[in-house]
Parts: C-alpha cells; sequence; structure tokens
C-alpha cells in the first residue's frame, strides 16, 4: 500500500463523506429540488450541501486556510497559507439525469514567492458511484488508490480516443469549438465527451484517454486534474502552448507526443 500525506487523508476523508451524501441523493434524483443557476446551468440541493460539508469538514483540519468554491466563491484565508479550490459536483447536469458520471473535486493551492505567485501541489477527484479515488501530490506521482498512473503511451493520433466539453447553451464558443472539432476528428480513433472536466482529466492521466482539449473551464474544473495528469507524466498546457491553462481557461492535454500534435491541430484551426 502506498502512503499518503495527512493533508490528502484530510482531503479523501472530506470527500468521501459528502460522496456519501451523493450517492444517496442521486438515487433518490428524481425527488431532487433543482432551481436554475443561469442558461442551462443547474445546481441542486445535493450540490450545495455537498459544498458544505466539505467546507466543515476541511475547516475543521485546517481552520486558517482559504477557499475557492464553485458555490460559495471565495472564502478569505490566511494570505500567507494555502487555500482550497473545490468542486463539490463536477457533472451536475449528469447527475440530475441519472447518468452516473460525475465526481468531487479538491485541490491545494499554496502560495509562492510571498503570494505573489499560486502553484497547485495537491489534488483530488472522487467519484462517489464507482468508489475511485484519484490523487497527486507534486513530486509524488499520480494514483488512483495504490496503483501509480501513467498517461498513455501511443505516439499516432490515429490510434487515439480524445475526450472534449462541447459547449451548450450560454457557454463556451461554438463557432471556435467547431473549427477545432474539424481539425481533430478526421485525426483520432474516436472523440468522446461525457461532461465532467475533472474525471476526463483524470482519466488521462490514467491513460484512459488519449489526449483532450476544452475552454471555457474554470479554475474549480481542472486545478485538481491538471497536477494528476502532469504527475501521470503528461503535459497540460493552453491553446497556445503555454503554461496557463487556468488563468486562459483552457487546456490540451497528453503525453508529449499526443500534447505536440492535439497543439498543432488546434492552434491550426484557431489561425
Amino acid at each position: 500500500m502506498v502512503s499518503h500525506s495527512g493533508l490528502l487523508t484530510v482531503m479523501e476523508r472530506a470527500a468521501r463523506k459528502a460522496g456519501s451524501k451523493l450517492r444517496r441523493d442521486f438515487g433518490e434524483v428524481e425527488h431532487l429540488q433543482v432551481s436554475r443557476k443561469g442558461p442551462a446551468d443547474f445546481v441542486s440541493k445535493a450540490d450545495q450541501q455537498a459544498e458544505r460539508t466539505l467546507v466543515e469538514e476541511l475547516q475543521k483540519a485546517r481552520p486558517d486556510w482559504g477557499f475557492l468554491l464553485e458555490e460559495g466563491g471565495v472564502i478569505e484565508g490566511d494570505p500567507t497559507k494555502p487555500r482550497w479550490i473545490i468542486d463539490p459536483l463536477d457533472g451536475t447536469t449528469n447527475f440530475l439525469h441519472g447518468i452516473p458520471h460525475f465526481a468531487i473535486s479538491i485541490a491545494v493551492e499554496e502560495p509562492l514567492f510571498g503570494g505573489s505567485k499560486r502553484e497547485v501541489t495537491t489534488g483530488l477527484i472522487y467519484q462517489p458511484v464507482t468508489d475511485e479515488s484519484y490523487w497527486a501530490e507534486k513530486s509524488r506521482g499520480a494514483w488512483r488508490h495504490d496503483q501509480r498512473l501513467r498517461v498513455s503511451a501511443r505516439r499516432d493520433l490515429a490510434d487515439c480516443v480524445i475526450a472534449t466539453g462541447i459547449p451548450f447553451m450560454g457557454h463556451g464558443n461554438m463557432a471556435e469549438w467547431t473549427r477545432i472539432f474539424g481539425a481533430v476528428a478526421p485525426s483520432v480513433a474516436g472523440i468522446r465527451r461525457f461532461g465532467a472536466a475533472s474525471l476526463d482529466l483524470a482519466h488521462v492521466a490514467s491513460g484512459r484517454y488519449d489526449g483532450y482539449w476544452e475552454s471555457g473551464l474554470q479554475p474549480w474544473d481542472v486545478a485538481a486534474g491538471l497536477l494528476l495528469v502532469r504527475e501521470a507524466g503528461g503535459f497540460a498546457s493552453d491553446f497556445r502552448g503555454g503554461d496557463q491553462p487556468i488563468e486562459r481557461k483552457e487546456v490540451i492535454a497528453g503525453n508529449d507526443a499526443i500534447h505536440s500534435k492535439l497543439h498543432k491541430l488546434v492552434a491550426g484551426a484557431l489561425r
């Protein structure tokens, strides 16, 4: 059994507590009270309750840390200390439609250089339905439970399955996505869209997907997953090939060869 830090123990305990409630609510999904948060962007009582559970559990362990939350926004903490970046229910639309593909994502972002810059150093993605826990710590690799993860070894796009997210009502740039899809689709074995960015990145880290691209992403969507990909030996960048996928809200991910080839296709489509 591989050992992980006390911090990850805290994260996993919180995720499992919130996840058990999500599993229960998922079984009763038709009875949930659901409100509109925006065009085609739903928030459920389950989502809000999961976030409250995570905040309560993590605050017990690290009371002076701040939070960046999908639902609750920013909770200020000691600026010299790390903060949590949390998506309590990535794949809300799947959840509300009874599709068993959603996750809890928790990342730890630490201040660098006196707080002028920040870096994600720990990440956890927990899939309550399958009870799969993906985790990574900087320089310690990426793991699913106690199994070391490695990105796919495929080098030829023609052999690859690539994941993406598709723009939908009120979200994303459909014209841009269509141009990229038109460039990528003829070159690959398949493209998949499952509706949970955190799990897409976890599956790139585990070699289930060979690559991934998406834009319009928020920090809580990708913070933990990007660390997983990099610690599994992969590469993740923005569409320009730079190292600001979180800041630019766009991601290309894969092993070195597939990342490079995907980047060329994406960049070419956007010229």
